[in-house]
C-alpha cells in the first residue's frame, strides 16, 4: 500500500471513530431521560437522583471532547487519551454490569476493535 493510500485509510479510520464518539455524545443527551437513565439504573445507579443527570452529562461531555479532538486535533496524545478513556469506561461498565459482555449488540465487545484502531493510529502518528 502506498503512503498516500495508507494515509487515506488512516483518515477514514479516524473519521469513523469521530462518528462513534460524537454520535454517542448526542445520543446520551437526546436520551437523557430515557435510555441513558435506564443504562445507569440497570447498573445499579438510579439514586441519588441529583447524581444521575451529572453522570450522564459528564459522560456525554467526555465523548464530545474526544470526538472533537479526534476530528480537529488528531495526534498521539489524542489517540492515547481516547484509548485511556475508552478503557476506563469499559472497566467501569465491566464492574457495574459484566453482563454487557454477553449482550447481543456488543456494547462492550465493540471496544476491542476500537482499541485496535486507536492503537494503530497512535503508532502511525508523528510523535
Amino acid at each position: 500500500m502506498s503512503s498516500s493510500s495508507a494515509d487515506e485509510t488512516d483518515r477514514l479510520l479516524r473519521l469513523s471513530l469521530v462518528a462513534v464518539w460524537l454520535f454517542t455524545a448526542v445520543a446520551s443527551i437526546v436520551e437523557l431521560n430515557g435510555q441513558s437513565r435506564q443504562v445507569l439504573a440497570e447498573a445499579g445507579i438510579a439514586s441519588p437522583q441529583w447524581l444521575v443527570q451529572p453522570l450522564i452529562v459528564g459522560g456525554a461531555a467526555a465523548d464530545l471532547a474526544i470526538g472533537l479532538a479526534l476530528w480537529l486535533r488528531p495526534g498521539r496524545i489524542v489517540y492515547l487519551a481516547a484509548l485511556v478513556l475508552m478503557l476506563a469506561m469499559t472497566l467501569v461498565a465491566t464492574v457495574l454490569q459484566p453482563s454487557l459482555w454477553l449482550h447481543p449488540l456488543g456494547p462492550l465487545l465493540k471496544n476491542i476493535p476500537i482499541a485496535a484502531l486507536l492503537w494503530h493510529l497512535y503508532r502511525r502518528a508523528t510523535p
